[in-house]
């Protein structure tokens, strides 16, 4: 039995490291709001104290976490190992907004941390507590490396630092000792007989799918169909818009609350899924903001990147990436939000039919057997070959309240990496009842954010009026229209 501990990054955890550049980080993150409640220190401030000893009990159920990451020699893959010098100090941080701070000023910091990148020689995680929030809250921002989460681990990691009841006890924390990480030597050496078995995998991967071919997931001419209209969708490039230029290093973000039941209840209306319907207020608002930006809608093929999870049950609870996309051509040529939205399902439906993501995942597993420097290579160069002009990914979260020590989270929003050429990026996520937008935007190629968020917010007004859905009032007693 190996005296040392070590995992090995799938390819396509790997493709988050190989994207990253100086002017694009590859970490995914939110913004937290909390009531501040039992957590309230005699000053007016946060426990945040508490809050790190509460993380250092929970921390063994997130392995990853005290992981670092370490270098195949001459193949120069990563895999992880634990970190023997791991410090909870460097990754918990504690801050203030300027009392009484108000949601711009931490909407500022949240862009400012987020644009900071995540040293490579620690665990490539943060969390910070903000304390200073008007209306006795405070915020936690928490940012981790997208080669070790996606959305649906990331709302996984959320369950295992709070609960669904306000319970302020904080469990013993247990003790760890890292186990000893592999030379490089063992390393290469694991390395090259990996490489060796390779054949065989591959001969033993046709004969698994020979055997389940009756079924229609894993059918092959359902899975060489899929594989083409994945393949078709990233050979043709968009049309450029101002949103897709080359991006600079600092980020602005912005966030917007709806009600998850009013985007139901739309949904009975008109039809289609819930996600038809976020990628319809899409439509609506791109195409009014492209318009306010002078530039006509009407001929250009706008697509977006939605990822969709290709996570079993059986996955639930385990980090990495479990993902694949669709690539969806937004109608932004039209202007009936009805007509927007049948189009929409028509392409969803198709999608679904010809199971696309099946097929970009059939390809991500094909990257298995590439040599990383192939790999990092087409990295190089994927920035440049973008098939979509905008990511819009949704997140399901808990549809109950959560809390830390018995402070209740009240809103969540999420917040998507860019890369080069892709200057605006959309993360919902819904939380007991509402539905959270997350706005990242290059600061520069887009300096009108707040512009597009009220474009967001007038299309999501628009398709309620046509479905005949009253406006809501938010959780805080006003309408949930952006100010």
């Amino acid at each position: 039995m190996p005296r040392y501990a070590y995992d090995r990054l799938t390819a396509l955890d790997n493709s988050f490291l190989l994207l990253e550049k100086p002017n694009a980080y590859m970490h995914v993150a939110a913004t937290q709001i909390f009531k501040t409640g039992s957590l309230r220190t005699e000053g007016g401030g946060v426990d945040a104290a508490r809050i790190r000893k509460l993380v250092a009990a929970l921390l063994h159920r997130i392995p990853r976490y005290r992981q670092k990451l370490a270098w195949i020699p001459f193949e120069n893959h990563p895999v992880w190992v634990d970190d023997e010098n791991f410090n909870l100090d460097y990754h918990l941080r504690h801050t203030a907004l300027p009392r009484p701070g108000n949601e711009e000023q931490l909407k500022r910091l949240s862009a400012r941390i987020m644009q900071q990148h995540l040293d490579r020689a620690r665990p490539l995680w943060e969390m910070w507590i903000v304390e200073g929030l008007e209306g006795d809250r405070f915020a936690i921002i928490s940012k981790t490396h997208h080669c070790m989460i996606d959305g649906i681990s990331g709302v996984d990691i959320m369950r295992v630092l709070m609960s669904p009841e306000p319970d302020e006890e904080i469990p013993e924390e247990p003790s760890w000792v890292p186990r000893p990480a592999p030379s490089s030597f063992e390393l290469w050496r694991h390395e090259w007989l990996r490489r060796a078995w390779l054949p065989l995998e591959v001969l033993r991967g046709a004969a698994s799918l020979m055997r389940t071919a009756e079924d229609a997931r894993f059918d092959l001419q359902t899975r060489l169909r899929a594989i083409s209209e994945a393949l078709g969708g990233s050979l043709r490039l968009p049309s450029e818009t101002p949103l897709n230029r080359e991006i600079g290093p600092h980020r602005r973000f912005d966030w917007l609350t709806s009600e998850l039941g009013d985007l139901k209840l739309m949904r009975k209306a008109l039809g289609g899924s819930l996600n038809d319907l976020v990628l319809t207020v899409v439509t609506g608002a791109v195409r009014a903001f492209l318009r306010a930006r002078h530039v006509n809608p009407d001929r250009l093929d706008f697509r977006v990147m939605a990822p969709v999870s290709v996570r079993s049950d059986d996955q639930r609870g385990a980090l990495g990436n479990r993902v694949s996309a669709w690539i969806v051509p937004l109608p932004i040529d039209e202007p009936d939000p009805r007509a927007q939205l049948a189009r929409i399902i028509e392409k969803t439906t198709r999608l679904k039919e010809s199971n696309s993501a099946v097929g970009a995942e059939v390809l991500t597993q094909a990257a298995e057997y590439t040599p990383s420097t192939l790999l990092a290579l087409g990295a190089r160069n994927v920035a440049r070959l973008l098939p979509f002009n905008l990511v819009v990914t949704n997140v399901p979260g808990p549809q109950a309240p959560m809390y830390m020590l018995g402070a209740q989270m009240t809103e969540c929003y999420p917040h998507v990496p860019l890369t080069d050429r892709l200057g605006l990026g959309i993360a919902l996520m819904s939380y007991n009842g509402k539905l959270c937008w997350g706005f990242s935007g290059d600061y520069d190629l887009v300096p009108d954010l707040r512009e597009f968020v009220a474009a967001i917010d007038g299309s999501f007004h628009a398709l309620q009026e046509l479905a005949g859905v009253p406006s809501s009032p938010s959780a805080n007693g006003h309408d949930t229209r952006a100010g």
